[in-house]
């Protein structure tokens, strides 16, 4: 399992675990009974906190797509991958809606703010 951790960005460290879990998850690098790493092994490798790894690993229980067996690890649950999916689009909906907001109050218009995003697009 590969992670990797962008301190730069504004995004807690915690939450780039758990959405990239999510993402190797839906991308089935994952798969249903598969064990994670224990929070020490991947702390030590990700060189963060053990609290920081256990948080990300609580919420991935929490949302159900993991299930930590005390004692023995944390395993992904079944998921449904539609399901993930529709979540995902959801985060992805939830921040261009921040983007547009932050574009109209900065006075630029949607027609520009439009012109913006399919430039971005086009990478």
């Amino acid at each position: 399992m590969r992670i990797i951790i962008n301190s730069s960005l504004m995004v807690p460290i915690y939450e780039q675990i758990v959405d990239q879990i999510k993402t190797l998850i839906r991308n089935g690098e994952l798969k249903e009974n598969d064990n994670l790493p224990s929070v020490r092994t991947l702390s030590k490798e990700l060189k963060v906190s053990a609290l920081t790894v256990k948080k990300a690993y609580d919420n991935l229980e929490s949302e159900g797509f993991t299930i930590t067996v005390h004692g023995k690890g944390t395993y992904v649950a079944a998921t449904n991958t539609e399901l993930l999916l529709e979540e995902q689009k959801k985060e992805v909906e939830a921040d261009l809606e921040m983007a547009i907001q932050k574009g109209r109050r900065c006075g630029i218009s949607d027609e520009d703010i439009k012109s913006l995003f399919e430039l971005i697009l086009e990478g």
